[in-house]
């Protein structure tokens, strides 16, 4: 299969901090990969960079084949984001809110979509409740429902599982699962290192902006070895693999 997003000696730089350190990464389509470090590792930097909200310092990333630093609208046009925060603008109902994003990416059949995604997450009672009056909880249902609307080739996903319960994760996670099957791609940032394992077809390792491992799921398994003690066992050295 082709690579949907290539990163290639990626860097970020903020004053004397180093988010990014020239990094290499390729990640190919149908894969469910998983993009894992601590928090502060440089996850949500790289989300950033690869859907043109910032420019990398030196470096290049390409998305779809699109160049995230002059290209940006383009590839967010095209892919599905979960920002790090979920951010429904506070003004609008849970439905205008997906109307507005239906409006946006031109979905001609929007509320039916929109009824669909209020009946999959369980959240149908809360169509004409403002954004603001939202839990934290059916907030991050509303901006999952918003990154799927429109069937995204490729999705990329910070942290989306973070403010739900046990049962919407499960929900979630098959819904993850089920979505690569079709030859789509996710791109899921995350510290919830067992989810990963579970869930995620390939990986990386990102700790203080640099990569430390590259690789597929199975290889570690077939070897017998799990992955939150391979992550952590790195992350403790600060080593590569």
């Amino acid at each position: 299969m082709s690579a949907v997003l290539e990163v290639s000696g990626l860097s970020k730089v903020y004053g004397d901090v180093t988010a990014l350190d020239r990094v290499f990464l390729s990640v190919e389509e149908g894969a469910l990969f998983g993009l894992l470090g601590p928090n502060g590792s440089g996850k949500t930097t790289m989300i950033k960079v690869l859907t043109g909200q910032i420019r990398p310092t030196s470096g290049s990333a390409r998305v779809l084949g699109l160049d995230s630093a002059h290209e940006g609208l383009r590839i967010r046009e095209r892919v599905g984001i979960i920002p790090e925060q979920e951010s429904p603008p506070s003004f609008l109902t849970s439905m205008e809110y997906l109307e507005f994003v239906g409006k946006v990416r031109k979905i001609p059949d929007i509320r039916e979509r929109a009824d669909e995604w209020f009946d999959y997450l369980e959240f149908g009672d809360k169509k004409n409740v403002l954004c603001k009056d939202l839990s934290r909880g059916t907030r991050q249902k509303l901006m999952f429902a918003q990154a799927f609307i429109h069937e995204p080739a490729l999705a990329l996903i910070d942290e989306p599982l973070i403010n739900f319960d046990p049962i919407m994760q499960d929900l979630v996670k098959e819904y993850l699962t089920d979505y690569v099957k079709s030859g789509k791609t996710i791109f899921l940032s995350t510290h919830i290192l067992e989810v990963a394992e579970e869930i995620c077809s390939s990986f990386a390792i990102l700790h203080r902006g640099t990569l430390l491992h590259s690789g597929p799921v199975a290889e570690l398994t077939e070897k017998g070895a799990h992955l939150p003690e391979f992550f952590l066992s790195l992350v403790r050295k600060g080593t590569h693999a």
